[in-house]
């Protein structure tokens, strides 16, 4: 993201995983760990991803210490693509190995990348879940996004055409979740990544 960031092998479940990590200005100790999750390995997703980087950003901004990472097969991260189930492992792993010992932490994930935060929070025990997910364009008509917290932040382009987002509606209702949309936005909010950082930040300092 910037010459300040940290990259990082660490082991994972199947090989070694790439991780970069970028911390907040040493003038105070960070607030905890933001974990993102990339889009779809399979469709080009990667921690580089514009929508990924964004999300650093923003809780960088916020005081965070951010941790991405290319799940398995991707960059130097070892392994083959495990059609979303060892991609969780892989989440898990990166956050085991990067969390201090009782460090606060957030989810955050970007398309396939929700899908994994979801399922990752599920499987966290009671005193080690996240103080809260964010989900960009969640590929629910894609993959068995879970339920979430009701505090969970939703944000997703109205003219999104990769997951329409009449599925993420279909998704949240049952939940009674509300969802941030963003008018004549798609999947990837090109031309609106500046807006995205913002409405994650607001929704925090909110």
């Amino acid at each position: 993201m910037n010459s300040q960031t940290e990259k990082r092998l660490i082991a994972g479940p199947a090989g070694l995983i790439e991780c970069a990590i970028d911390s907040p200005g040493a003038e105070s100790a960070p607030r905890g760990l933001a974990l993102i999750c990339h889009p779809n390995p399979t469709q080009g997703g990667t921690m580089d991803n514009k929508v990924v980087q964004t999300l650093a950003r923003a809780f960088v901004q916020l005081g965070y210490r951010t941790a991405r990472f290319n799940f398995r097969g991707i960059g130097k991260s070892e392994g083959a693509w495990d059609e979303g189930r060892g991609e969780i492992d892989d989440a898990l792993a990166v956050l085991a190995a990067v969390r201090a010992s009782d460090e606060p932490f957030v989810l955050a994930g970007f398309s396939f990348g929700a899908y994994v935060s979801t399922q990752a929070a599920l499987r966290l025990p009671e005193e080690a879940r996240a103080e809260r997910l964010v989900l960009v364009g969640p590929a629910t008509s894609r993959f068995n996004t879970a339920a979430v917290p009701a505090d969970t932040v939703v944000i997703h382009g109205e003219v999104d055409d990769v997951v329409p987002l009449s599925s993420v509606l279909d998704w949240a209702r049952p939940q009674a979740l509300p969802v941030v949309v963003v008018p004549g936005v798609g999947h990837f909010f090109h031309g609106q990544l500046p807006l995205l950082k913002n409405i994650v930040v607001r929704s925090w300092q909110a």
